[in-house]
């Protein structure tokens, strides 16, 4: 009897029945592993559907904002509680105010999904998730600054400099910055292996050093108002934006007791994945206003700094977005369907963002 009972459990709640959808599907290709995923849109929805695998269960409803939903809240309230307002208080007021801004949560998601695709848990995936959320604050709030890109408007609201003054926002990057590592190594789940401790710290220092974020942020400002190729625009935002999201798929992946093989696809899949975020971040710039971004619009073009549209014109970098999300949908065919759904249409919602 428990058997039967463990076996008609249903699958978490943001996976629904397709009974009743319609048939028509737009096939995505063929996966490694024999299976192939049919994508069908209705709403806020999306279809996975597995077939020509013996044994794979039914196909399922998948409500990918329910997910992102759901992980988003459950990371906000693990923020919350990492950084408790406490003296002195004006920096963790300020700490605090962009940390807690709001936002996608995009990299803590994606921590938690990878771990989830290789058999980890939500819980054991927070630590990283929590640290590359306070990695990414960071370098909000440094790029924000006068001597970077010297913007006052950042998620609807005046920018950290703005709200607390230059040499308090300085402080409050720094402060996350140094708190990220320490909330990964005193929050370490007891089953967690120290060598995968070891490997998430070295992953979140390379992502965010002279190696990773700060080389394409120095390569970046260099560049400003000179002319660049698609190569040296690549490099940059490898660096500046695709290594933290990267950074976090990883961790995920290594936390959830991935083997090297899982674990480098997974790598291969992010970097893809954020490399598209700031192609369409790129787009977002010059079609979208400031009210709708929730951020300064058109700044790169002010700045003169080079961007995917204008290297490419906005066709062809809408067209190598969609290349991206392709190759990201490659790197996942070794995996469960059911499990990779959650990065599957992760890497779709970022291509199709508005904001």
């Amino acid at each position: 009897m428990a058997a039967n009972i463990a076996a008609a459990a249903p699958p978490p709640y943001y996976y629904r029945s397709t009974s009743a959808l319609p048939q028509k599907s737009k096939w995505c290709g063929a996966r490694g592993n024999g299976t192939r995923a049919a994508i069908t849109s209705r709403h806020k929805y999306v279809t996975l559907c597995v077939a020509t695998r013996p044994g794979r269960s039914a196909p399922a409803e998948f409500d990918l904002e329910e997910y992102m939903s759901c992980k988003a809240r459950r990371v906000n309230e693990a923020l919350d509680r990492a950084v408790p307002l406490r003296h002195p208080e004006k920096i963790h007021e300020s700490m605090r105010y962009s940390l807690l801004a709001g936002g996608k949560r995009v990299r803590p998601v994606l921590a938690i999904a990878a771990c989830e695709l290789v058999g980890g848990t939500e819980d054991a995936a927070m630590p990283a998730a929590c640290a590359a959320e306070m990695i990414h604050t960071m370098s909000l709030i440094h790029d924000d600054l006068p001597c970077m890109d010297d913007d006052r408007l950042r998620r609807g609201k005046p920018t950290n400099h703005v709200a607390f003054g230059e040499d308090t926002a300085v402080l409050a990057g720094d402060a996350l910055l140094a708190l990220a590592f320490e909330h990964v190594a005193r929050s370490r789940p007891p089953a967690l292996a120290p060598d995968r401790l070891l490997r998430v710290l070295s992953e979140l220092g390379s992502a965010v050093g002279s190696e990773g974020l700060v080389a394409g942020q120095i390569v970046d400002i260099a560049s400003e108002g000179k002319s660049i190729d698609l190569r040296e625009l690549e490099y940059i935002h490898v660096h500046k934006t695709a290594r933290l999201l990267e950074a976090a798929a990883v961790c995920g992946a290594i936390v959830g007791g991935a083997e090297d093989g899982a674990v480098e696809s997974v790598r291969k899949y992010a970097r893809c994945v954020g490399l598209l975020f700031q192609v369409v971040d790129d787009i977002l710039d010059v079609t979208k206003t400031s009210e709708e971004l929730g951020k300064t619009a058109g700044k790169d073009l002010a700045a003169d700094k080079a961007t995917y549209p204008k290297l490419m014109g906005l066709g062809r970098a809408r067209q190598f977005a969609a290349e991206l999300v392709g190759k990201a949908e490659e790197e996942l065919a070794g995996f469960d369907a059911r499990k990779a759904a959650p990065l599957y249409h992760l890497a779709h919602f970022i291509a199709d963002r508005q904001n």
